[in-house]
């Protein structure tokens, strides 16, 4: 175990407290023992670089704002930066966070093998360092991973594309429809060690249906690396999705479905249906289309008729376990971890604390987004956050 630099500084009180909260089991979002936390934080003057990926995709500037606003309630200051999708930044900035006095790290890497160095010399300075969301590989200076179920995520966006073409329910219960549905998949980047769980997940939920011919995939492109969606970028994703619609569907075959791992892509692959004709609404012949993420633009089109669905992962609640990982960390405790077997980053297996997903349809947007305090409906209806 591995312990932030100033723990000297942290009354024991406080610490016993932190380590009460910490072996509680509750988890993400969990209130109680804050006040304790943030008094030693503050006493402690402890401070923690948060290091996310881009502020390209509305979920990542949801999540950086999230931990921070977490962390500093809880007394901590807190160094937030974004890198634009490119690794040199992101090296140079959790550099600076390191050299700069960093008690805890928490990072959403861009390419989870980019960032060996920089964890040799976290570890060199006692600096726990916690994976957030993307699991940072080949490095045993990984302290702790926090994530939503992403193998699951996978089964449910399966689940969903089989659902939408009638195959199953929303449960995943064959109705006895035969099909067969011609499909396109695709997946994100090859560097996000995600991407790879999001693929597994999926695929062992749409084999035995490509087995006995309910699925077809015209293109024949069914290897993740063919998928593959380099940075998950949403013009990537529309440019591969044109080129199939002319190399594969330009003799009359028709579409009827294409998973898609990320919104983003979504509506990459959505404005390339349009263009060429398709819809532009499912009910006027739109393929079923998949997503994640709940991003506001594409829960309007899932409202509109447009976007099938999308997993929900509520980034507070993965916010909430990084900061409630990080106290314990701070106050020389281990974080509670739900899981001890599945993230094997190549050169440990990273204990992990995994949460739950949703689907959601047009039908369940309200409970699951408005409800909640997500997205507010006047959100949804602009299709803009506010």
């Amino acid at each position: 175990m591995r312990l932030g630099k100033k723990m000297g500084v942290v009354a024991a009180g406080a610490a016993l407290a932190l380590t009460l909260t910490a072996c509680a089991g509750e988890g993400a979002g969990s209130d109680s023992g804050s006040e304790d936390n943030t008094e030693a934080a503050a006493d402690g003057d402890l401070s923690v670089g948060v290091a996310m990926p881009t502020e390209t995709s509305e979920r990542w500037i949801a999540d950086g704002d999230a931990v921070k606003s977490g962390l500093e309630e809880a007394g901590y200051s807190v160094d937030l930066q974004f890198a634009g999708d490119d690794i040199p930044t992101q090296t140079q900035q959790i550099d600076a966070m390191i050299t700069g006095g960093a008690d805890a790290l928490i990072i959403a890497a861009i390419d989870g093998t980019a960032l060996t160095s920089q964890l040799e010399a976290a570890a060199a300075a006692d600096i726990p360092v916690i994976s957030y969301d993307r699991l940072i590989r080949d490095s045993e200076n990984v302290d702790f991973y926090v994530s939503f179920d992403n193998y699951k995520v996978g089964v449910a966006q399966a689940t969903a594309l089989l659902s939408g073409l009638g195959l199953t329910d929303e449960a995943g219960e064959p109705t006895g429809e035969e099909g067969p549905f011609n499909v396109e998949l695709f997946a994100g980047s090859l560097d996000d060690n995600n991407a790879h769980f999001f693929w597994d997940g999926a695929m062992d939920t749409l084999k035995p249906f490509m087995d006995d011919g309910s699925l077809v995939v015209p293109s024949g492109q069914t290897d993740i690396d063919q998928a593959a969606t380099l940075r998950w970028q949403q013009e990537t994703a529309q440019k591969r999705m044109e080129d199939l619609l002319t190399s594969t569907y330009n003799d009359g075959t028709e579409l009827h479905g294409v998973l898609s791992p990320y919104d983003g892509l979504s509506r990459g692959i959505i404005t390339a249906l349009q263009g060429v004709g398709m819809g532009p609404t499912m009910e006027d012949g739109l393929p079923v289309v998949t997503g994640q993420d709940a991003e506001i633009a594409s829960v309007k089109l899932i409202q509109d008729d447009v976007q099938q669905s999308t997993i929900f992962k509520d980034t507070r609640k993965l916010a909430d376990q990084a900061v409630v990982a990080t106290e314990s960390y701070l106050a020389g405790e281990e974080p509670e971890a739900n899981d001890t077997e599945t993230y094997d980053n190549g050169v440990k297996v990273v204990p992990s604390y995994l949460l739950e997903v949703d689907t959601v349809y047009a039908d369940n947007i309200t409970e699951l987004l408005v409800d909640s305090g997500y997205w507010t409906q006047e959100e949804i209806d602009a299709g803009q956050a506010e």
